[in-house]
């Protein structure tokens, strides 16, 4: 079977800056940092830690208040990305004639509806009722949000859900370019959506001790990835959807393509479950260069994985050097975690969003809170970008997910003339 070109034609977000792509990416250029204070009075004490939220989400609004409460949070914002990546791709919410039985779905999130069960604990466990709502499991399962969006926009093809903790929407991106590629489907509509703001699943990870510190006045520096006094990862909620299209197909139909999706790498530790190795990630990497038909001198920039964690920034940084040899000088490298912070199994999306977008307006966002003088030693050998560059010639780009259980997932992306 022939491979085909995959056009990117559609791109939806729903993040902590707004729902608009140019908003976002000119924030992300301005160094702009979304991480603010969440304090909460939750039993059986008060969680105080920095977080970013997307505080002007009205789920009512965005989706119609009986379609909203038939969902969890973080389907919402799946749903709502959708919606308007399917409308960036100028394609029509209801059928139009057209069979869309080959068409599918293929998304990410690590979490699903956690705040639905949490929800029902709470009431067992602490309201002491009985019985719980009959919605329950629908609001709370993993697939939710794929179910909807299959439902909503008439999609009878493969509908996958994927749980591969912080790589989960890489991969969800990987499979469905893999679908689009073989013929399998001509359009995919794919990405992820996470809330890890749970009372639960927060203290879980604060437990876990990745989690940066901070106060009122210090949480917009809180997350710094590579730099020498980073102190953790910072959470987020959002959602990003892509419409995968078959080339052909989309310029016979006269749509804007953002950008080419060319290659996709994974691959395992088979190591640690939270420790990161190089030699996983030199294979993801590698794996997707191959699969992209790109050269080390092909790439122009990576949005890196660059979770400011101890562990993980430098092991990122020893794998780029690996693969990329004395390319990796001229490389550039920003983490854009930095600013919109970690959304779990929905970052890899919002990340190949903002790679896509670097391409196509040629220009590279900074990664926050990090300059030459506070660069760790140990994370030098490649180009980081401490101020947005606008106006550079861009080629290819990689996104990097790395995720807890030494899950990797590399995406490659191509700019296409505007």
């Amino acid at each position: 079977m022939s491979q085909r070109r995959v056009a990117i034609t559609g791109l939806g977000l729903v993040s902590p800056y707004s729902g608009d792509l140019a908003d976002f990416f000119t924030r992300l250029c301005a160094g702009e940092s979304a991480i603010r204070h969440l304090s909460t009075d939750d039993r059986p004490r008060p969680l105080s830690l920095p977080f970013v939220d997307c505080p002007g989400f009205d789920a009512g609004a965005a989706l119609g208040k009986p379609l909203a409460s038939m969902m969890d949070r973080f389907a919402q914002l799946g749903m709502a990305a959708a919606f308007a990546a399917w409308d960036d791709a100028g394609l029509p919410r209801v059928a139009d004639g057209e069979s869309r039985d080959d068409w599918g779905v293929s998304w990410g999130t690590a979490l699903g509806g956690t705040q639905a069960y949490e929800n029902g604990y709470r009431d067992l466990w602490l309201n002491g009722r009985d019985r719980l709502s009959p919605l329950t499991v629908l609001l709370g399962m993993n697939n939710a949000a794929n179910a909807h969006i299959s439902i909503q926009l008439a999609l009878g093809g493969v509908s996958m859900s994927h749980t591969v903790a912080c790589a989960s929407s890489a991969i969800a991106i990987g499979e469905a370019f893999r679908r689009v590629r073989s013929g399998e489907a001509p359009v995919m509509l794919t990405g992820g959506s996470d809330v890890p703001q749970a009372y639960g699943v927060a203290r879980a990870w604060e437990a876990l001790r990745v989690m940066a510190p901070g106060d009122a006045d210090t949480s917009a520096a809180a997350c710094r990835p590579f730099a020498a006094d980073r102190r953790g990862l910072v959470l987020g909620e959002g959602g990003a959807a892509l419409v995968l299209e078959d080339w052909e197909r989309a310029v016979a139909r006269g749509a804007r393509i953002h950008g080419e999706i060319v290659g996709y790498g994974t691959s395992c530790d088979h190591s640690h479950l939270v420790r990161p190795e190089a030699a996983g990630q030199i294979r993801a990497l590698g794996a997707a260069l191959g699969d992209a038909g790109l050269d080390a001198a092909d790439v122009d920039y990576v949005n890196a994985h660059g979770t400011a964690t101890a562990e993980g920034d430098p092991v990122e940084v020893a794998s780029l050097r690996a693969v990329f040899g004395a390319r990796a000088a001229g490389l550039a490298v920003s983490a854009t975690k930095s600013m919109h912070g970690h959304q779990l199994g929905a970052a890899g999306a919002i990340e190949a969003i903002a790679t896509v977008l670097a391409l196509r307006e040629q220009a590279v966002p900074p990664t926050a809170n990090l300059g030459p003088d506070t660069l760790d030693p140990a994370c030098a050998g490649v180009d980081h970008v401490f101020a947005a560059r606008r106006g550079v010639p861009l080629r290819a780009a990689l996104s990097n997910s790395f995720a807890f259980g030494g899950s990797n997932a590399v995406l490659a992306f191509r700019a296409v003339p505007q």
